[in-house]
């Protein structure tokens, strides 16, 4: 059995006999609803990279204090690192398209306000609906045991997207009137793959010109036609799958 994961603010200079306290929401889930009791192990991490395991010493109705009783050796960013633009879907597909992708490794998850986007995020919509694609990319981080969790973005332009693809070292489109398959992109061990992924009611001509224009191959994945929510991360498993990642 897995030990429970609990993210703390920071984890820098944290020693082994040292007590965390774990206090807010996350001190509240931990003896609430998880019911974690004195005695009990568990792991924290701050999210950069690094974790510590440990044991409940106290606790209260909203907190715990765990003492650390050891380190977990984190690594480096994993590279290729991977950031994925995310046409806002409707509904709450785009909570799911970011926990899938968060389980699948994305560092970076971008939400766009796309062309033919049917959701729009204005005024406090806008400011609720990243909270909640925040929160989502934060438990999952927490459920799949990342280290490092990824950072979800404010609503991004097209022209912001294009400035993305510029930046990245490889870039796809992904499109189902595309002719190129994704073996049509290049590996790479190091650096940024870039993956965009449009709405439901697919990109304009105008967006696939500017993204190749900056650099971006458009391909399409196989002969069927996926959800927003989920081609994404089905184009990410496959890219993953062609990298030192996944040996």
């Amino acid at each position: 059995m897995t030990l429970p994961v609990h993210l703390v603010e920071s984890l820098a200079g944290t020693r082994v006999g040292d007590a965390i306290e774990v206090s807010g929401d996350e001190g509240h889930h931990a003896v609430v609803v998880r019911r974690l009791r004195v005695g009990e192990e568990v792991v924290l991490t701050d999210g950069a990279g690094e974790g510590v395991t440990g044991t409940i010493t106290q606790t209260t109705k909203k907190s715990m204090t765990v003492r650390v009783d050891g380190i977990i050796l984190g690594d480096a960013p994993p590279e290729p690192s991977l950031t994925v633009v995310q046409a806002l879907p409707k509904g709450d597909r785009g909570e799911l398209a970011v926990e899938m992708l968060t389980e699948i490794g994305a560092a970076r998850i971008v939400p766009w306000a796309a062309a033919r986007s049917v959701a729009v995020w204005k005024g406090e919509r806008a400011v609720k609906s990243l909270a909640r694609w925040r929160a989502t990319a934060r438990e999952a981080a927490k459920q799949s045991r990342r280290l490092w969790h990824p950072e979800v973005e404010p609503l991004a332009t097209t022209d912001a997207v294009v400035a993305m693809i510029e930046d990245a070292d490889v870039a796809v489109v992904l499109h189902e009137e595309g002719t190129l398959p994704l073996g049509a992109v290049p590996v790479i061990d190091e650096g940024t793959i870039l993956v965009v992924v449009g709405p439901e009611g697919g990109l304009t001509a105008d967006e696939i010109a500017l993204f190749e224009k900056a650099g971006a191959t458009t391909i399409r994945l196989g002969g069927e036609v996926l959800r927003t929510s989920t081609a994404g991360v089905a184009a990410c498993a496959a890219l993953l799958a062609r990298t030192r990642r996944w040996d």
